[in-house]
């Protein structure tokens, strides 16, 4: 099941499940603001990703910048953007679960594109695997090349995607307003 499909199941989920914290309480607010600074960091950390990988994924073992510290740094980055989406609702339960899933498709993903990548880039993607975390990033292995090659269209490519998270914004604003009017009534609600 793809990424696409599995948001929209949360959508629909999202209109019969609210947040046990009202709307116009400090602690809904504060959740969804720090589900939008999450978001926010999603954006940046994809775009920043893409400037290293750009249209080399296919071709070459990008082991530098952001994948220097974790093997997969645009998946944390789209885990992170999840948790944001989920927060958007008001609710500490959805997060979770939408960073859960999220992280459960990636972790999947991961594995799959790993046996490639063995085959493809042998000694060298192994060697790689045993000092580079598959996803939690390793601050202190950090490396940086002198140049940096980046496809502009790969770097536009990826962010403008990225954008896609912030449309849960108005989303969960709109989806809670149907309920707060009785247009929508939430069956579940979440901590």
């Amino acid at each position: 099941m793809t990424l696409r499909a599995l948001a929209l199941i949360g959508i629909i989920a999202m209109t019969v499940v609210a947040s046990a914290a009202p709307a116009d309480h400090d602690i809904h607010d504060t959740i969804e603001s720090i589900g939008l600074v999450l978001i926010f960091i999603c954006i940046a950390g994809r775009t920043w990703c893409s400037f290293y990988i750009g249209s080399r994924k296919l071709h070459e073992l990008v082991t530098t910048g952001p994948y220097s510290v974790s093997r997969n740094p645009l998946y944390v980055f789209s885990t992170i953007g999840a948790i944001g989406v989920g927060a958007t609702f008001g609710s500490i339960a959805c997060a979770a679960i939408a960073g859960g899933v999220v992280f459960g498709v990636f972790l999947r993903l991961a594995r799959s594109e790993e046996s490639a990548l063995v085959e493809f880039h042998g000694e060298a993607f192994r060697h790689y695997c045993e000092r580079v975390p598959r996803f939690w990033p390793r601050l202190s292995a950090w490396r940086d090349g002198e140049t940096l090659t980046i496809s502009q269209s790969a770097v536009y490519s990826t962010f403008f995607d990225s954008l896609f998270f912030i449309a849960a914004f108005p989303l969960a604003e709109g989806i809670e307003w149907l309920q707060q009017t009785g247009l929508l009534r939430p069956l579940l609600l979440l901590p």
